[in-house]
């Protein structure tokens, strides 16, 4: 009976790794803060039991523009997706500490968490995220030290990182924000999220029957 024991026992620790393995077949989501397509996304995400990992990224060129026509498109992808969609008052700013705090949120395993509360304040609160007290607002939400991301929002070589990641998913293709990453195919645009979480997904499964050898 011990070594039968011992079999079951193997034989569920292999299975929880295969999960793992799963686990490891990850979305990326890359984006910038000022976007109310990156708030649609998150809104859109949240619903999902999926884990992605989100990545603020700064790509000069791609960023909001908040004209009107721009502004336009945002309200009607909203109504059709039944969110609510407001403008904070001060949408010119860029929100470049906000971002800093998004990537120490990354760091931190609460990257979703915080582009969530964020994008909520921003686009249904019309909150400035160039206001440190909505920032600490949004850290709050998702469980984030307040020194740590206060330290990150003063911190301008966090800008590099977000620079130099922008300039390899362009290679890849990405050439439009958000946009997901799985693998090695990009995703560009919130309206393409289903599809990149369906290629997740398919990724995890192929990896979980690799890892029992099926």
């Amino acid at each position: 009976m011990g070594e039968l024991v011992s079999l079951a026992d193997h034989r569920r620790e292999h299975e929880r790794e295969a999960r793992d393995d799963g686990a490891r077949a990850t979305l990326v989501v890359a984006f910038d803060l000022a976007s109310p397509f990156t708030y649609l996304t998150a809104e859109r995400a949240d619903r999902l039991p999926d884990d992605l990992d989100w990545r603020p990224v700064l790509i000069p060129g791609m960023g909001w523009s908040a004209d009107r026509h721009a502004r336009r498109v945002a309200e009607a992808r909203a109504a059709a997706l039944r969110l609510p969609l407001v403008w904070p008052e001060l949408h010119a700013s860029r929100g470049r500490g906000a971002m800093r705090a998004a990537a120490y949120a990354a760091e931190e395993e609460r990257g979703g968490a915080f582009v969530l509360a964020a994008a909520r304040l921003a686009f249904c609160g019309g909150f400035d995220l160039d206001d440190p007290d909505v920032l600490i607002e949004a850290a709050a939400a998702a469980n984030l030290r307040l020194d740590g991301c206060l330290a990150a929002v003063s911190d301008p070589g966090r800008d590099v990182a977000m620079l130099e990641t922008g300039r390899r998913l362009v290679g890849q293709g990405l050439d439009r924000l958000p946009g997901m990453v799985v693998g090695r195919r990009t995703f560009s645009g919130e309206d393409r999220l289903v599809e990149a979480v369906a290629a997740a997904r398919a990724d995890a499964w192929d990896l979980r029957r690799r890892a029992l050898g099926r």
